[in-house]
């Protein structure tokens, strides 16, 4: 598996998620299409979605409902697509989606590994690759990031670092989809900045594509500390995505 492999499984999932070609994401120009929710898309993905922008570098490719068509078509044509994500220009959208009783609901940047960089990393403790039926007793807050106990059956493997007998580092990855699986991370807050996190992720990595699985990381733009150890771990930026709901839908997730 080489990096053209993974931007190609990458795009197919993400084509998969919203209903639209592979091929649209390299076109160069944006590409506006009906949203459709695909019988493979990520199993985390739920509904109603209202619109799903998908960034690759190269254009905006919008799955979009007949209710927000127009808003979206207006806005992609007005700016160049990588300035669509930008605050100042998302105020307009804002001020039109509210008009629908829509709203942004989540935004995020999405990373694979460089496959000329990835290597699993060392930290100068112990780390053992955990199974299945190693995760049961660890669904606890301080794996929450790891680890999802709302969707456990996901979790197909993980990679634990220890001082002796303590596990002191957890990075763990969901089956979200059939060729991708999903890494989450976390360290106990007196291991900090020890390198740990970067150990686990690279390993477990490593480890996703000996199985002739894609590992993928995801952090919110203002989350640095995980967007460094992404980028520490070997994975490179790949895709930006921007999702559209109902109102009540966001306001029901901020309460």
């Amino acid at each position: 598996m080489d990096n053209k492999d993974i931007i190609r499984i990458a795009m197919q999932q993400s084509a998969d998620d919203m209903g639209c070609k592979v091929t649209d994401f390299t076109e160069e120009k944006n590409v506006i299409a009906p949203f459709v929710l695909g019988s493979n898309a990520r199993k985390y993905i739920s509904l109603p979605i209202t619109c799903n922008m998908v960034n690759y570098g190269n254009n905006i490719v919008a799955g979009v409902t007949d209710e927000v068509r127009d808003i979206i078509t207006e806005y992609l044509d007005k700016f160049t697509f990588y300035h669509c994500f930008e605050a100042p220009n998302m105020n307009r959208l804002i001020e039109r989606l509210a008009e629908r009783r829509q709203k942004i609901c989540f935004m995020a940047e999405y990373f694979l590994p460089d496959m000329n960089k990835l290597k699993a990393l060392d930290c100068g403790y112990e780390k053992r690759v955990l199974l299945p039926e190693d995760l049961a007793p660890l669904y606890l807050p301080e794996w929450s990031n790891a680890l999802c106990y709302k969707r456990k059956e996901l979790d197909v493997l993980a990679v634990g670092a220890y001082d002796g007998d303590k596990l002191i580092g957890l990075a763990g990855c969901s089956s979200d989809c059939d060729e991708m699986w999903q890494i989450g991370i976390d360290v106990l807050p007196e291991y900090r900045q020890k390198g740990i996190a970067s150990a686990l992720t690279s390993t477990l990595a490593v480890e996703i594509i000996k199985r002739n699985k894609v590992p993928f990381y995801c952090a919110a733009w203002s989350n640095i500390r995980s967007v460094r150890n992404a980028i520490k771990s070997g994975f490179v930026p790949a895709w930006a995505e921007m999702t559209i709901k109902p109102s009540d839908i966001v306001d029901d997730l901020n309460k």
